[in-house]
């Protein structure tokens, strides 16, 4: 967001979409806001979410690790009845 030539417009979207091992993947990246769109702020950072996958995702923690066995992000989700070996995918 700090990059030269972001576009301030963007927002960091949270998300899923269909896929993965467990039939469910997170989506993390940048997007311009939609009129079903959730917003908020994390930790001073603009977001926004489908209201529609409020259900899939409420709860849930995201973290950034940094060590020898994770390395990247991490999701905690409370809804989740399983999730993948990778941690990227979930089932409902």
């Amino acid at each position: 967001m700090v990059a030269e030539g972001f576009d301030p417009t963007q927002r960091l979207r949270v998300g899923v979409k269909g896929g993965g091992c467990s039939g469910m993947t997170y989506v993390l990246g940048f997007n311009h806001p939609k009129e079903n769109d959730h917003r908020f702020e994390i930790d001073g950072i603009p977001c926004i979410m489908d209201k529609a996958h409020e259900l899939y995702l409420y709860g849930m923690q995201v973290d950034w690790q940094d060590g020898l066995n994770n390395r990247g992000f991490t999701f905690k989700n409370p809804n989740a009845s399983s999730t993948c070996g990778c941690g990227t995918s979930f089932a409902v």
